[in-house]
């Protein structure tokens, strides 16, 4: 094989694995000046991507006030933050409303996620 093709290859293995997993996504629903939000981030949001958790279900961050993308759907409206919103292939699959910390938020996701 040459080259080319050597590296063609690692790269399709480097990728191939999380793009089985590119259709799931955790959207966190934020808003400015929210003290629930920031201790999310404080907490949990600096590992989140080093996490399986975070792997999996790559996050999203939107603003609570702003328009809710076209491609996805959600079962009802967002009215608190942080609310965390699993969707796979762009809808809905579970949610997670508020953050009263860490351990509560990891184990309603991992219920989520199963």
């Amino acid at each position: 094989m040459n080259r080319v093709g050597a590296f063609l290859l690692l790269l399709l293995l480097l990728i191939w694995p999380q793009s089985s997993f590119a259709a799931v996504e955790l959207l966190m629903f934020e808003q400015d000046a929210c003290p629930w939000c920031e201790a999310w981030r404080r907490e949990v949001g600096v590992v989140y991507d080093k996490t399986p958790e975070g792997r999996l279900a790559p996050l999203v961050v939107l603003d609570i006030a702003d328009p809710l993308p076209e491609k996805y759907s959600l079962d009802y409206n967002i009215v608190y933050t942080p609310t965390f919103v699993v969707v796979e292939d762009g809808s809905e699959v579970g949610r997670i409303e508020g953050y009263p910390g860490e351990g509560f938020f990891w184990a309603r996701l991992e219920k989520i996620l199963e």
